[in-house]
């Protein structure tokens, strides 16, 4: 069969309504200022899709940053990647400032989230180590496993037991092979919300002798008591080898970080195919970093005001009746129960009738018959935000169990 035949005839379960979800429950776009209020298809909309976590991404402080930058150095500086022609000071200054603030001695910045942990991944392991991760763990842990040589195991998500029965296969294999293990989760789940069990993961280190890295996207910025994540949260900081954020949540920005013993971080430096070969981050973007950064530091206020939205969005909706499943950070979950032509009608009613846009997760993301409606709290969303999206998820969930959203025939929106 010619390729491109069989990439024609199998669009995939995402892609069955391409023709007429784009642009509307695909791919929609969102217009006007970064908040939390945001224009779609020419309305004000209450915004709940942006991991605008700290309310940054149009802070007045991070816009002049930015501005400043840009005008002074321009998008190419530096050229070239960082080990040739790309290295600056502040490159270094943003990299060692955010590895001290989680408790680690090295840091190196990274050009993307998705990309580097991919990228971090590949060069530590060879076909001789296995690894052991959460089965829930992202996207992008799961693609970078998929380049692994050697063997790997998931464990059933956040449980101990299967963990340590995973371990044990490890273990085994890597007395054959003469390798080591690594363990991978997340510090906070995206789509669920949980934590993972970082506590109770170290525990088993000196029984098993395994390196730890974790995914902190979601806890960086958010979590403990001086923002430094989920680590500091659970107060494992000095157990976890290895810890890796993206700019993209609370730093409201492109980019990432990986942090560990300054060994590590060096050996990372001269192996990341991906940081050898790619142009080092432009200067506004770590300039831009640096006045991000700062005000993660010095403005708890932010984390605290996001931190009071969240309870007042989670308890509302609790109290209302709505599943949010185990979460207990900012990400913020709904399960439904439905089909996606009834969770296409349901987001259709609350952005056309309500003004409150949120992501929706069906099949195949989640298991079938299953919808989630995902909101992110920020601490640039109101009182009246938040009140005016209970009312709207309270009259959602009744037309949901009303059946009124049946039989929906999905159409393009203009």
């Amino acid at each position: 069969m010619d390729l491109f035949d069989r990439i024609l005839k199998q669009s995939g379960p995402l892609g069955k309504y391409a023709e007429v979800a784009e642009g509307y429950y695909m791919f929609p776009r969102l217009e006007g200022a970064l908040g939390n209020r945001m224009l779609f298809k020419g309305r004000e909309v209450i915004c709940w899709s942006i991991n605008n976590y700290l309310g940054l991404a149009n802070h007045p402080e991070v816009r002049q940053a930015d501005a400043e930058s840009a005008a002074k150095w321009g998008l190419a500086y530096p050229m070239g990647a960082r080990m040739m022609s790309g290295e600056t000071g502040q490159h270094r200054k943003l990299e060692t400032e955010l590895a001290h603030f989680v408790g680690k001695e090295d840091g190196y910045l990274l050009n993307y989230g998705y990309q580097g942990i991919m990228s971090v991944i590949d060069a530590l392991l060879t076909r001789h180590d296995v690894v052991v991760y959460d089965a829930e763990s992202h996207a992008c842990i799961v693609d970078a496993l998929r380049m692994h040589l050697g063997k790997r195991f998931a464990f059933t998500h956040n449980d101990i037991n299967s963990l340590a029965k995973n371990l044990d296969r490890a273990k085994k294999l890597v007395e054959e092979t003469g390798g080591g293990i690594l363990v991978i989760t997340e510090g906070v789940f995206g789509m669920r919300g949980d934590q993972g069990k970082l506590r109770e993961i170290v525990a088993l280190k000196e029984t098993y002798g395994f390196r730890l890295l974790i995914d902190d996207a979601h806890g960086f910025g958010m979590l403990g008591k001086t923002g430094a994540g989920t680590a500091e949260e659970q107060d494992v900081t000095d157990d976890v080898d290895l810890y890796f954020s993206t700019f993209a949540k609370s730093m409201a920005l492109i980019g990432a970080f990986i942090a560990g013993q300054p060994e590590i971080i060096r050996f990372l430096r001269y192996n990341m195919r991906s940081q050898i070969f790619a142009k080092s981050l432009p200067m506004p973007i770590v300039e831009g970093g640096l006045k991000r950064f700062e005000l993660l530091k010095n403005k708890p206020e932010l984390r605290e005001k996001l931190w009071s939205n969240v309870h007042k969005l989670q308890d509302g909706l609790r109290s209302r009746g709505f599943d949010l499943g185990d979460t207990n950070t900012c990400v913020t979950p709904v399960y439904l129960q439905g089909e996606p032509e009834e969770a296409m009608a349901l987001v259709k009613d609350m952005r056309e009738n309500y003004s409150v846009f949120c992501s929706i997760v069906v099949y195949p993301v989640i298991p079938k018959g299953m919808i989630i409606l995902r909101l992110i709290p920020t601490a640039a969303h109101t009182d009246e935000d938040i009140q005016l999206t209970l009312e709207a998820f309270t009259s959602i969930g009744e037309n949901l169990k009303a059946g009124k959203y049946k039989n929906y025939v999905p159409e393009a929106i203009g």
